[in-house]
């Protein structure tokens, strides 16, 4: 019987990806990875790595590729390392740094037997190990990804305000704000993509106030009501929103725990006068 090695994901990993959790989200553990402990950072790349969108894991393939090699040793010197990780980024430093690499010997072993995991919180961080073939669309992406780590914030701010949908997804986490929002005046932005990034719970307020000071997005009751639910919405642009809503949506911000309690008790109210 083939032995199995449960693969544990710490909360702040499985935050990103556990089934289900919305692309824009998968997207911005590029960013929250940095940050995080060394273990935790290989994890949440290998994660990613597997994961079903190309683009996802041709991200997560070109920040391997970028570790830095003390973070890999370190890694491979834990005494908590998982196989299966530590196989994909011994790979990587092998192919970073050939003439450094020497396999540890837990890679000696036959890992066949190991790749039949059980997970906890991230099901499809067990997915095959065979190696996915990279189409013409993820290597673009990949490009522009590598790109974007060498331009500089003028180059970035002309390319969120012109450039394509990848351009737009991987410009609108970055970390400078007159870049990312200057994703959000791309005349060439949809309004399913300003829905994608409320229903994400973007962080940036630039973004948010940009996206509420925005006519024609706001005719969109999808856009209101998902403004009404993102906590980083401005209260007065929330209440004005919430006047809008029907009473099944009312009914429902009135119960609901994820938004503020001005909110929620002003949904209460206009639910009575509707009822009256």
């Amino acid at each position: 019987m083939a032995e199995k090695i449960k693969l544990i994901i710490s909360p702040a990993v499985a935050a990103y990806v556990r089934p289900g959790t919305p692309l824009e989200i998968r997207f911005s553990a590029f960013a929250a990875a940095e940050s995080m402990a060394t273990p935790d950072r290989l994890m949440l790349l290998f994660c990613l790595s597997k994961d079903p969108e190309p683009a996802v894991r041709t991200a997560a393939i070109s920040c391997m590729e970028l570790l830095p090699e003390e973070a890999i040793r370190e890694y491979m010197d834990s005494a908590h390392h998982h196989p299966l990780v530590l196989k994909a980024v011994s790979s990587t430093l092998c192919r970073n740094h050939p003439e450094a690499c020497q396999p540890p010997d837990a890679l000696a072993m036959d890992t066949s037997e190991r790749e039949d995991t059980e997970t906890d919180g991230a099901d499809h961080c067990a997915q095959s190990e065979d190696k996915e073939s990279v189409n013409e669309n993820d290597e673009e992406f990949l490009s522009k990804y590598k790109s974007a780590q060498l331009m500089g914030i003028g180059e970035k701010i002309k390319m969120a305000l012109s450039g394509d949908k990848e351009w737009r997804c991987i410009l609108v986490k970055d970390s400078n704000k007159l870049v990312s929002g200057s994703v959000i005046k791309n005349p060439r932005i949809t309004e399913a993509e300003v829905l994608t990034l409320i229903k994400a719970g973007i962080q940036n307020d630039e973004i948010m106030r940009l996206i509420c000071a925005n006519k024609e997005w706001i005719k969109s009751y999808n856009i209101r009501k998902a403004l009404v639910e993102n906590n980083r919405t401005p209260v007065q642009n929330a209440m004005r929103y919430l006047g809008t809503m029907g009473e099944k949506d009312l009914a429902f911000f009135a119960k609901s725990k994820n938004i503020s309690s001005v909110i929620s008790t002003m949904a209460k109210r206009l639910l009575l006068n509707k009822k009256k």
